[in-house]
C-alpha cells in the first residue's frame, strides 16, 4: 500500500512516460512541476501558452526549455481549447491546468462539442492529502467542482474515491460520510444521506467499500473521540481511507487547512472525464503540482 505521496511518483514512473497537455502553462510553479515530472520520467510535456512568457520564466528559474514542446498561444481560453482537442484526438494522455482560472478550465472540459466529457457523466474532484497529524494518506472529495452534490452524485463520488484508493493499493477502502454530528439528524441532509449511503454500502450496492455515516470529522479521524462519545459499531472511526464531504465549502476549507495550517502536501485530479485531468489551485506549490501530475499519470490508461 502506498503510504506517502513520493511513492505515487515511484509507481507512476513504472508505467512509462505519459503525454501531458498543459493548458496555459506559463507560470513558474507549473513549469517547475512539469519540468520535474519530465526529469522523474513521468511525462512528455506539451505546453499551450505564450512562448515569450514561457521562455522568460524558464530563464528566470533555470529550467531547460528544450524538454517542452510549445504551442504558442497567448489567449488562455484558446489554450484550454487546444489542449482539450489534443487529448480528444488521442495526442495526449493527461490534461493539466496551468495559470488559467478554474472556471475557464472546467468550461473547456465540459464543452459538449469538445468530446472530453461523456454524456450524462458526473465530474468530481478528488484529492489525496498527506499530513503529519494523520497516520496514512487521506483521499477526499469534492473541494473544487460540485458545489452541493445530490444523492446520485454522492454515489458517483464514492466510486471515484474508491477508485483513487485502489490506485494506492487499498482493495477495500473505508469511506466516512462527513456530517455535523455522528447522530442521524432527520433535518440535516448530509446526516440522512450519510446514513443511506452507509446502509447501501452494507448491502454491497456501492462496490467493494466499507462506508459509515453520518460521522463528524473528529469522530471519523480520531478513535479516542469516538470512544469518548460512545460511538458504537463503527469499523471506520479513527481509520478512514477516504472522506466524503457534504459540500464544496466544507471540503475546500479542510483542504486549505490541511495544506496551510497543517503543513500537508497534496495531489489532486478531476475524475469522470475520458482521461485524468490535473486540477490544482494557481497558488499551490510546484511540489503539489508534481504529485498531482504523478497521480494523474498513475490513473491514466
Amino acid at each position: 500500500m502506498i503510504k506517502h505521496l513520493t511513492e505515487i511518483v515511484e509507481e507512476a514512473r513504472k508505467k512509462g512516460r505519459k503525454r501531458l497537455a498543459v493548458a496555459y502553462g506559463q507560470d513558474s510553479h507549473t513549469l517547475e512541476a512539469v519540468y520535474n515530472a519530465y526529469k522523474e520520467g513521468l511525462v512528455e510535456p506539451t505546453l499551450y501558452g505564450d512562448k515569450e512568457v514561457i521562455e522568460q520564466v524558464c530563464r528566470d528559474n533555470d529550467i531547460d526549455i528544450k524538454v517542452f514542446n510549445i504551442v504558442n498561444e497567448p489567449n488562455d481560453v484558446k489554450c484550454v481549447q487546444q489542449a482539450v482537442a489534443a487529448v480528444v484526438a488521442g495526442n495526449a494522455d493527461v490534461l493539466m491546468k496551468g495559470l488559467v482560472s478554474t472556471d475557464k478550465y472546467m468550461r473547456g472540459i465540459l464543452n459538449k462539442d469538445a468530446g472530453l466529457f461523456p454524456p450524462k457523466g458526473v465530474l468530481s474532484h478528488v484529492s489525496i492529502v498527506e499530513m503529519k497529524s494523520y497516520h496514512k494518506l487521506l483521499v477526499i472529495s469534492d473541494v473544487a467542482v460540485i458545489p452541493l452534490p445530490d444523492f446520485k452524485q454522492k454515489m458517483k463520488q464514492i466510486g471515484y474515491l474508491s477508485a483513487t484508493a485502489n490506485l494506492l493499493g487499498i482493495t477495500t477502502p473505508k469511506i466516512a460520510c462527513i456530517a455535523p454530528s455522528e447522530q442521524v439528524l432527520p433535518n440535516v441532509i448530509s446526516s440522512t444521506e450519510g446514513a443511506l449511503l452507509a446502509k447501501m454500502g452494507d448491502r454491497g450496492q456501492l462496490g467493494n467499500v466499507i462506508i459509515d455515516g453520518p460521522l463528524s470529522l473528529d469522530v471519523a479521524l480520531y478513535k479516542e473521540v469516538a470512544e469518548h462519545k460512545k460511538v458504537k459499531g463503527s469499523s471506520i472511526a479513527g481509520d478512514p481511507d477516504c472522506l466524503l464531504f457534504p459540500n464544496l465549502e466544507s471540503a475546500n476549507v479542510f483542504f486549505k487547512c490541511a495544506s496551510h495550517l497543517c503543513g500537508g502536501e497534496l495531489a489532486a485530479m478531476v475524475m469522470g472525464t475520458k482521461v485524468p485531468c490535473v486540477l490544482t489551485s494557481r497558488g499551490d506549490t510546484s511540489l503539489t503540482k508534481l504529485y498531482s501530475i504523478a497521480l494523474a499519470c498513475l490513473a491514466a490508461k
